[in-house]
């Protein structure tokens, strides 16, 4: 390819050969995204899928290229007699390359981002880690892991520069007519294809493409990550309204009828005011558990939980249990206030802003003293802001852990995010014995976490296994936990305490069945009562989600006033009924009975008998007669989510 052209097509033949590289860089960077995860995409991505998915990612890429692109092509194939000028040349040979190189890097970075959340990053990401200063190092330790990206992505910048075509324009061929009809003729041609390319199409009947258009390429709404690239998620996301009322039903009581997420008390509950101690612990994926996966490899898995697996002996867990989203700031507002996730994080959306109802907030009405630990820096992830939105009257995380004298403060400090799981939770564990009863407490773990270290004078004694890096992580975890319950199980408040144990969502996986669609959402829910008031059991007639925590507590405890949750009581609720939610790349999940449920809320894309067909290969759209029912209460559950987080309904008042 020749640099330099000349001619008074020049600029406009320039802009086509320059344009075509990037998306060969685009391409390129589908590719090393696809192989970064192909463990996950594997599952579902054979011969004609992974073909048809990459040439559906044209259209995402296209659209990319447009917006970033837009100024070059402007500054190209504008008429002025600046463009005779070298100097004029070289800055729009740097703003291409330099919108290209963030561009690049952007779908880089996400590959190695993917596997925590299984969907192409979108514009929240920005107010996702607003408030931490550990992206640095975080980014350093990635940037050494992942080499081969960065050694990746410095080729493909300096091949850009060396490949780049300039061209050539000679003074008085810039002020000779033929040159102006040629400009205006190419900005004719160009700005119609611009748009068109931004929008998806120029038809009137098409409406610009938007992250969801990337299912209609895929079965799998998790391989819809692979048709879109980063740079066209984030721009399309940007000062979106993440909640449009879809108005399904016109007729708001049918809507009611159908699904409302206001609880109304049982006339004979009567309240018993005992303790509440809620567990979020840092990607606990139920692959972890041995108790929960007796049949993996041949019946030889143990798992790498002992003590959760000696708890289990004791509690009310589930078989079929599920987060709402794939990210720690998805799982503060499903566990805590029954919102799950739906679009984007709910907390980074202007509809945090609205009255809220919450475990604390309702149990507080009760006389409940309140309180959220998480050992990371005040104002980590926004926890702090949430805690205090529904209700929790105190907050300790790393300062006021640093101020105890009775603990070691940042010397107990990972380096990266926050103070180690095991003597925060025992710091944990003595302020709870200073609390006035009755008290409802939540303590966010953190060390099973990237970059899955251990303390590392621990180090001999975790040694990695299993094949992935979180495993050790999740033992010193469970040995938190065990110690922390053995501090409690000292206290005179432990034998009225309710305890929950609940991941925040999956992590790394070695196992195919989790991850297919529904296994990635798969978690532990764990009810424990020292008193023995819950009889032991594996439930394996329910379907239990994070969003049916806070109204299987209020059940438990014969909560007697009105309460809004979008879940469950799985106590009082019948099996039949019981259900979960998850969304992922603008596919919604509707797990109820046997089935599993996608939607792109227009229509269902596939049904599966979950239980059985553990795979999810046996689409049975249009074979099962519950289908009809399961897309009216999808259908009205989006609505009244969507309504009352535009209308500032998320109270039961």
């Amino acid at each position: 390819m020749r640099k330099t052209m000349t001619s008074p097509l020049a600029p406009l033949v320039a802009v086509v050969c320059n344009l075509f590289m990037a998306y060969v860089i685009y391409g390129i960077a589908r590719v090393a995204y696809f192989l970064e995860n192909y463990s996950i995409f594997s599952q579902g991505l054979h011969g004609k899928a992974l073909v048809d998915a990459f040439k559906g990612g044209l259209a995402f890429d296209t659209s990319a290229i447009m917006y970033t692109c837009a100024l070059y092509i402007i500054m190209m194939l504008l008429p002025l007699h600046l463009k005779e000028r070298s100097t004029y040349h070289k800055v729009c040979k740097w703003v291409f390359v330099a919108i290209n190189s963030i561009a690049l890097a952007m779908n880089l970075m996400d590959a190695v981002y993917f596997q925590y959340t299984s969907r192409r990053t979108t514009s929240t990401v920005f107010s996702e880690f607003s408030n931490e200063g550990n992206l640095a190092s975080i980014m350093g330790i990635e940037a050494l892991k992942h080499w081969y990206f960065v050694l990746l992505a410095a080729v493909l910048v300096w091949l850009m520069w060396k490949l780049y075509v300039t061209p050539r324009l000679e003074a008085k061929n810039c002020r000779h007519w033929r040159y102006y009809v040629v400009m205006v003729l190419s900005l004719v041609v160009m700005v119609p294809a611009v748009v068109g390319g931004m929008r998806g199409g120029l038809a009137h009947s098409v409406r610009p493409i938007t992250v969801s258009n990337a299912n209609q390429y895929v079965d799998r709404p998790i391989d819809a990550a692979l048709v879109l690239n980063t740079p066209f998620s984030i721009l399309r996301t940007l000062g979106k309204n993440v909640f449009a009322d879809p108005h399904y039903f016109d007729d708001k009581a049918q809507l009611e009828a159908i699904y409302t997420p206001v609880h109304q008390p049982d006339t004979t509950a009567v309240f018993t005011p005992k303790n509440v101690v809620v567990i979020i612990v840092e990607s606990l994926g139920k692959e972890y558990i041995g108790a929960f996966n007796r049949d993996l490899d041949g019946g030889n898995y143990r798992g790498y939980t002992p003590f959760i697996d000696s708890l289990l002996t004791r509690s009310l867990s589930f078989k079929y249990s599920y987060a709402n989203g794939r990210k720690s700031i998805d799982a503060m507002p499903s566990v805590l206030s029954g919102i799950p996730m739906m679009i984007e994080p709910f907390f980074l959306t202007p509809a945090s802003m609205n009255d809220l109802s919450g475990l604390a907030r309702q149990l507080d009405g009760k006389g409940y003293n309140t309180a959220f630990f998480h050992g990371a820096n005040n104002g980590s992830m926004g926890f702090q802001a949430f805690a205090r939105a529904t209700g929790y009257k105190q907050y300790l995380g790393r300062t006021e852990y640093n101020q105890d004298p009775n603990f070691n403060g940042d010397k107990d400090y990972d380096g990266i995010w926050a103070i180690w799981d095991e003597p925060f939770l025992q710091f944990m564990a003595s302020k709870l014995n200073g609390y006035r009863e009755p008290f409802m407490a939540t303590v966010f773990t953190a060390s099973s976490h990237h970059p899955f270290k251990v303390p590392e004078q621990l180090e001999g004694q975790y040694p990695e296994e299993g094949g992935q890096p979180i495993h050790k992580c999740v033992r010193y975890t469970d040995m938190a936990l065990r110690r922390f319950f053995e501090e409690a199980a000292k206290q005179p408040w432990y034998s009225n305490t309710l305890f929950v144990i609940v991941a925040d969502h999956t992590n790394q996986t070695s196992h195919a069945e989790y991850q297919t669609d529904l296994g990635l959402y798969s978690i532990p829910i764990i009810f424990f009562t020292p008193d023995g008031s819950l009889a032991p059991a594996l439930r394996d007639d329910v379907v239990m989600q994070q969003a049916s925590i806070m109204p299987t507590i209020m059940g438990m405890l014969g909560y007697d006033k009105p309460y809004l949750a979008f879940g469950c009581d799985i106590v009082n609720t019948p099996a039949h009924q019981t259900w979960a939610f998850n969304y992922n790349n603008g596919i919604y999940q509707y797990i109820k009975g046997d089935l599993m449920m996608q939607h792109d809320g227009e229509k269902t894309k596939a049904i599966y008998r979950f239980k059985t067909d553990t795979m999810l290969r046996n689409n049975l759209l249009g074979k099962v007669p519950e289908q009809a029912t399961m897309e009216r209460e999808l259908k009205a559950i989006i609505q009244q989510y969507m309504d009352r987080m535009n209308g500032n309904r998320l109270t039961a008042n």
